[in-house]
C-alpha cells in the first residue's frame, strides 16, 4: 500500500550527507563554467568527504526495505552528478573546450553512469540476501574521482604541464578502469586513515594556493 507522505522522498539525518554532498557537486559545476578550477576541486573533494560518511550515518538507524532502496539510488543519482558531471565538464573547460576534451568528457560520463547502474542491480540483488555492508567493489570505484583528479591538479600546476591534456588523460583511464571486472576491496580502518590523511594534505595545499591561478 502507497504510504501518505507529506512530500515525496525522505528527509531524515541518514541522507543529509547525501544531499550535502550533491550540493557541493553543484556547487563544483557552477565554478568550473566560471573558470574557478581550484575552488572546482576544492567542491569535489568536499562532496569525496560526504560519500565517504554517508552510508556509516545511515547505517545508524534502522530503515525499512523501501528505505534501503531509496538511499542505494539517491547516493548513485549523486555520484554522478559530484563524480561523473563535475570532472566531465571541469576538463572540458580546462581543456580549453576542444573535441578532444569534449570526448574524453563525454566518455568519461558515460562510463559513470553505467557504472552507478550496474552497481545498483548488484547491490540490490545483494541486500535480499545478505546483511552489511559490502566488502568490496567491482572496478574501481568513481568516488575515486576526488583523490585522485586533485592529485593530477596539484602536480599539473607545479610542474606547469598543459592541464587539458593532462586531464584528458587522467578521465580516459579512469573510464575505462571504472568498467574493468576488477575486484577492489573496499578500505577499512587503515585504508580509510590514509585516504583522510592524503585528502586533507591535498585540500591545504589547494587552500594555499602554492601560485595556483584562481
Amino acid at each position: 500500500m502507497e504510504e501518505k507522505k507529506r512530500l515525496c522522498g525522505y528527509y531524515n539525518y541518514t541522507v543529509v550527507l547525501t544531499y550535502l554532498g550533491m550540493l557541493a557537486g553543484f556547487t563544483g559545476i557552477t565554478f568550473a563554467m566560471e573558470g574557478a578550477y581550484r575552488q572546482t576541486v576544492i567542491c569535489l573533494m568536499a562532496a569525496g568527504i560526504c560519500d565517504m560518511f554517508d552510508g556509516t550515518v545511515a547505517a545508524t538507524k534502522e530503515r525499512d526495505a523501501r528505505e534501503k532502496k531509496f538511499g542505494i539510488q539517491i547516493d548513485s543519482l549523486s555520484d554522478l552528478v559530484c563524480f561523473g558531471v563535475l570532472p566531465g565538464l571541469f576538463t572540458y573547460r580546462i581543456g580549453g573546450k576542444s573535441y578532444l576534451a569534449f570526448l574524453a568528457s563525454s566518455f568519461y560520463v558515460l562510463c559513470t553512469l553505467i557504472r552507478l547502474a550496474y552497481f545498483n542491480v548488484l547491490e540490490e540483488e545483494r541486500q535480499q540476501v545478505e546483511t552489511g555492508s559490502r566488502t568490496s567493489y567491482l572496478g574501481l570505484p568513481v568516488t575515486s574521482a576526488a583523490l585522485i583528479l586533485p592529485i593530477f591538479f596539484i602536480i599539473g600546476k607545479q610542474l606547469a604541464l598543459q592541464e587539458g591534456l593532462v586531464f584528458v588523460v587522467a578521465l580516459s583511464l579512469m573510464a575505462v578502469a571504472f568498467l574493468l571486472p576488477i575486484k577492489i576491496k573496499k578500505p577499512y580502518l587503515a585504508g580509510k586513515i590514509g585516504i583522510i590523511f592524503t585528502g586533507t594534505v591535498e585540500f591545504v595545499i589547494l587552500l594555499m594556493g602554492l601560485g595556483m591561478d584562481v
